[in-house]
């Protein structure tokens, strides 16, 4: 502020200058002093070229900035020039917005870095007008599609016009489908195509992304491997660390010349553990060969209702031990086309979770409800017991995975195939009142 200051207070000056030297000639013509005249209005002239430069200068480093801003070229460095102490805040808005150009530079950056390493096709559209242009296509999508990063629609439908026709059809509207797509004459394979659009500061964009429904299995496999090969670690070092211990003691026992009474009963208390972790481990094996070798479903025609009473039949005696209450609440019957042992176990292994579910409840509720829809039938198992603890319902469904010390933990995984060999599926849910549900869908036939 004191420097803008500065600069009116000299231009004020010149002004004074001027004047004076007007007053002055005025005074020499009226004296008869001509050539003294002549020689004051040269001087007068001079001063008002010197100022015309100065306040052409003054607004030309104005222009030249504002024009720099307006063009988002932040390229000249004003600090080296001559003026630049003279209109600090001038000079203080550029430097402020070439920073924040400079920041949003980088994140582009970043942002597109991430976006080319990801291992999914995306493209973003950019309405400018009437027609739809490429503002952006990654590095994935370009060459696994064998695609130049074109910057027209017409030049991507050309390449591939089985993506652009869909996505034409649906006049650029949200989409989520599944297309087969043919590259360089190659074997058809299928993607995944989900878009979105958006508008932002008046302008419209369209994303799409597409994932190959090959990688998403692969990606799924990937995990449930990783998974399955934590637990089954785990469950293996549990019993062969003791084991590896217990024969390293027996094997320094036996290498002494003589035994004592002692030394011979932690023998006999060494083979006895090793002979339980031996049998643990060999339960271990034979579940997972269970569910290795799940047999494909002999399906006959079996009332809803009979299902219900055999599993109930089995589970009675249990059920009045623990003082559970059963609530069927499904009064219609319907036939089913299902292997009646393995959707029994299903139903007795989730009845059995409830069970254990309802230790620790005074007043223990079991409700068996069902309905049918979609040509398919939803059998919902529910409990009032504590529930399923939030950090671990993503984890349930893994093989061996158990919160309770005697259980296989394959009872889940178990159901879940039974259920997916039948066309359905078993899925978990907890209400808003705290209820736990097991819900078997199966194909209504």
């Amino acid at each position: 502020m004191h420097k803008s200051l500065k600069i009116y207070q000299l231009l004020f000056l010149r002004l004074i200058i001027i004047l004076l030297g007007a007053g002055i000639l005025i005074f020499f013509f009226q004296k008869g002093l001509f050539f003294t005249a002549v020689f004051c209005l040269i001087i007068i002239f001079l001063l008002i070229a010197e100022m015309y430069f100065y306040i052409k200068n003054a607004f030309l480093i104005y222009d030249r900035t504002i024009t720099s801003i307006l063009q988002n070229d932040f390229t000249s460095d004003f600090s080296k020039h001559k003026s630049y102490q003279n209109y600090p805040n001038l000079f203080k808005l550029y430097e402020t917005l070439k920073g924040k150009q400079n920041e949003q530079v980088s994140k582009e950056i970043v942002y597109r870095s991430i976006l080319n390493n990801i291992e999914t096709g995306i493209i973003i559209l950019k309405k400018e007008e009437a027609d739809w242009n490429i503002f952006l296509m990654n590095n994935y999508f370009s060459k696994h599609f064998d695609v130049p990063k074109v910057s027209k629609w017409k030049y991507l439908k050309s390449h591939l016009p089985s993506l652009c026709e869909i996505i034409e059809e649906q006049n650029f509207q949200e989409i989520k489908t599944s297309l087969d797509i043919r590259i360089n004459q190659q074997d058809t394979q299928t993607f995944v195509m989900q878009t979105s659009r958006s508008e932002i500061y008046n302008q419209d964009y369209f994303i799409v992304l597409l994932d190959s429904i090959q990688n998403v299995i692969e990606k799924k496999e990937k995990e449930a491997w990783i998974n399955l090969m934590k637990v089954i670690s785990h469950e293996l070092l549990n019993s062969i660390t003791p084991i590896r211990s217990l024969s390293q003691n027996l094997q320094e026992l036996v290498q002494q010349e003589t035994i004592s009474a002692e030394d011979l009963d932690d023998m006999k208390s060494s083979a006895a553990t090793m002979l339980r972790r031996s049998d643990h481990l060999q339960q271990f094996v034979e579940s997972y060969r269970k569910l290795a070798m799940l047999p494909s479903p002999k399906k006959e025609r079996v009332s809803l209702q009979q299902l219900l009473g055999n599993s109930f039949q089995i589970m009675s005696p249990l059920f009045k031990k623990e003082q559970i209450e059963v609530i069927n609440t499904i009064s219609f019957n319907h036939w089913l086309q299902i292997d009646t042992q393995q959707i029994e176990q299903v139903l007795i292994n989730l009845f059995t979770n409830c069970i254990f579910a309802l230790k620790e409840i005074s007043k223990k509720e079991i409700t068996i409800s069902a309905e049918i829809k979609e040509k398919r039938i939803f059998i919902q198992i529910s409990d009032n017991g504590n529930g399923i603890e939030k950090e671990i319902e993503n984890k349930i469904f893994l093989p061996f995975f158990t919160t309770r010390k005697e259980g296989a933990g394959i009872g889940l995984t178990l159901s879940k195939n039974i259920a997916e060999s039948h066309g359905g599926y078993l899925a978990y849910r907890k209400s808003d009142d705290g209820k736990t549900t097991f819900i078997i869908c199966l194909v209504d036939q």
